[in-house]
């Protein structure tokens, strides 16, 4: 399968080929989806003595959580809960009940990163009532809101959520209403035929050694999952944008808005609500990496650019962090994709008169018609507040984005007002409401 050029395959097959010779990965798998369709599939090492194929299943770890995340913001769609809810709303008697929803879909919370059991990625699970009654003020470690702190605790304790609103299990939940609509049907809780081994690769030797698996019970929702590179790759195109109707576009897109700051000062890697986000050479991704014992695993989506990418291996570790840009940037080198083709729209008259030329006090504005009636409001030359804006039925317009996302403008006839911000055609017209007046500029 590919949809990439000879050449552009050989370079991306090449680029796959080094990390899993390099990285002494047992078995490397990796794939590229463009506009929502598979574009380029490759397969590296031996599972059971033959390549891995896009129906070989790898454990994808954490990258269960962001689809657990999904059906959480189904119930929220629905009214069943809002994300500013504390956990005790609908897990009544809970530990640690008053954090919120929100806070443990950011990872937010402060709760500790791991649960108050044996290691819980490498030892049989526990059932979520035994979970429940371990968890106490101690796993706290930072106040709520306070700061990023990754929690495993906290999608287990999402995923009870789930299960209670639903009156089923977290699986049964996400089988009936992600996988099975998205067609990903070889998304599983335990491996079946065929599947990778999970392997530790030996730091000094090549030799391998065998990693447990099992079911993790009430950690299940923070990384139990089996997958393919072929439902990976249709889960990259849903976090593109194609759900298929299983989510609501808008609610993806506040999905992949950031919470919180995962590095510190070079703020790059960040998190929404159940995503991870990476801003690597000036890409915006969206998406989730996995690790389970003997298994990676990360899916990236670029909605701007329409593209997807991911890898799925059988080692514990040692893999570079580059590959998937890396891939990236090969498709980009290779086969830049084409801007889509300008074309004239119909415009509203009244709408077309107010573009062009505005003021907020002396500094100038363009104001642009954008399709489907949507305006943007830019200072000239940058370097400043700019935000697009969509009609409202009682004559209003709503702000979308930037420092006037959710706020209100209204058109009078000299002048916008923009949340109490007055433009006017020319600076600090004397005629507008505010200031209103003024004197004249003079030497």
């Amino acid at each position: 399968m590919s949809q990439v050029g000879h050449a552009t395959a050989r370079a991306l097959l090449r680029r796959l080929a080094v990390e899993q010779a390099e990285s002494r990965v047992p078995s490397l798998a990796a794939a590229i989806v463009r506009d929502g369709r598979p574009a380029w599939f490759g397969g590296r090492g031996r599972v059971d003595g033959a390549p891995p194929t896009q129906a070989t299943q790898y454990r994808i770890g954490s990258i269960t959580k962001s689809m657990v995340a999904v059906v959480v913001m189904r119930l929220r769609d629905e009214g069943a809960l809002r994300l500013s809810d504390p956990l005790q709303e609908h897990l009544p008697g809970t530990p640690l009940g008053h954090l919120t929803i929100a806070q443990l879909l950011s990872h937010t919370a402060g709760l500790t990163a791991e649960p108050p059991t044996a290691w819980w990625e490498r030892t049989p699970g526990v059932p979520v009532a035994d979970l429940l009654e371990r968890l106490g003020p101690g796993e706290l470690k930072h106040r709520p809101g306070r700061r990023f702190h990754y929690s495993n605790v906290g999608f287990a304790l999402l995923g009870e959520l789930v299960a209670r609103l639903r009156g089923t299990t977290w699986l049964k939940a996400l089988q009936s209403e992600v996988l099975d609509p998205l067609g990903m049907d070889d998304t599983t809780a335990r491996p079946r035929a065929p599947h990778a081994t999970g392997y530790a690769v030996h730091p000094y030797a090549d030799v391998v050694l065998a990693e447990p698996e099992h079911d993790a019970e009430a950690m299940g929702p923070a990384g139990q999952l089996w997958s393919t590179p072929h439902d990976l790759a249709r889960w990259a195109a849903f976090l593109g944008g194609d759900t298929a109707g299983v989510l609501c576009g808008d609610t993806l897109a506040e999905m992949r808005e950031p919470v919180g700051v995962d590095d510190g000062d070079s703020w790059s890697v960040g998190f929404g609500l159940g995503l991870q986000l990476y801003r690597p050479g000036g890409r915006r991704l969206a998406g989730h990496s996995g690790s389970m014992p003997g298994f990676l695993a990360t899916v990236w989506a670029d909605p701007g650019d329409g593209v997807g990418v991911l890898f799925m291996a059988n080692t514990t570790s040692g893999m570079k962090g580059s590959l998937l840009t890396d891939l990236l940037d090969i498709l980009e080198e290779y086969e830049p994709r084409l801007p889509d083709e300008w074309q004239p729209v119909a415009a509203d008259p009244g709408l077309l008169a107010l573009t062009g030329l505005w003021h907020w006090g002396p500094k100038p504005y363009t104001l642009r018609l954008l399709p489907e009636r949507a305006l943007s409001l830019e200072p000239v030359g940058g370097g400043g507040r700019a935000s697009r804006f969509v009609p409202q039925a009682d004559g209003t317009w709503l702000g979308l984005d930037g420092y006037y996302a959710g706020e209100t403008l209204r058109v009078a006839p000299d002048h916008l007002d923009l949340n109490t911000f007055i433009f006017t055609r020319t600076p600090y017209d004397p005629q507008a409401p505010v200031p209103g007046g003024a004197g004249d500029w003079h030497a």
